[in-house]
């Protein structure tokens, strides 16, 4: 059995929409965005107290980049992953990775606007912005490669890469807007039709870190 304990609109949402997409059976422990994952019991899977956390068959994992290569490793039948050999290995492994520079930047207009508030600094959000735009712009750049069936960030298809820019996408667009990139607004448009990622969107009574958007 397969467990992740997961937050709602975090980085563990890309192991959740990976693991619907992989359709392997797992069981969800949605934990709330507040002190719990602080506790003594919570350190056990996760040193650092940060989701996700993941239990596999006794082992434990606590970083969602190594976890999605595990994954896809370890289920290889739904073509997540690229082995190494494969035609689109190297884009694979920096495009899956690349998901932690839009993220390390939606984490600090996180700290400013959630955490910090009132008390957020104009200049840091300006410049993490500036950053974010940067990011769209090199997804942009990918997409736009005159290449026959660039639908997808590689060449052969739909992978875990996808899933991995495309949840820091859905995270930054809280706080840039992707209406300049029209490549990126219709790659990400095609891949949150999939099953896999609606299933993996927050429930009705999920807690919630974004209420509203923040565009500057």
């Amino acid at each position: 059995m397969i467990t992740l304990y997961h937050v709602p609109q975090s980085r563990s949402m890309r192991v959740l929409w990976l693991l619907n997409e992989l359709e392997v059976e797992h069981r969800l422990v949605e934990m709330p965005f507040d002190g719990s994952l602080k506790t003594e019991e919570f350190f056990t899977r996760s040193p650092a107290g940060r989701v996700p956390a993941l239990e596999i068959e006794g082992e434990r994992m606590f970083e969602s980049g190594a976890m999605v290569e595990y994954l896809c490793e370890r289920f290889p039948e739904r073509g997540m992953g690229r082995p190494p050999g494969a035609m689109d290995r190297m884009a694979w492994l920096v495009w899956v990775h690349f998901a932690e520079t839009v993220s390390q930047h939606v984490a600090a207009l996180t700290l400013q606007h959630i955490v910090l508030g009132d008390e957020a600094s104009d200049a840091v959000c300006r410049f993490e912005r500036a950053r974010l735009r940067e990011c769209y712009d090199a997804i942009e750049a990918r997409l736009s490669t005159p290449v026959e069936n660039r639908d997808y960030l590689l060449t052969g298809g739909y992978s875990a890469a996808d899933i991995c820019v495309g949840q820091a996408v859905y995270m930054a667009r809280h706080f840039v807007r992707t209406d300049d990139c029209p490549e990126l607004s219709a790659w990400f448009e095609r891949i949150t039709e999939r099953q896999s990622y609606l299933d993996a969107l927050p429930g009705p009574e999920a807690s919630r870190m974004f209420q509203q958007d923040f565009y500057g």
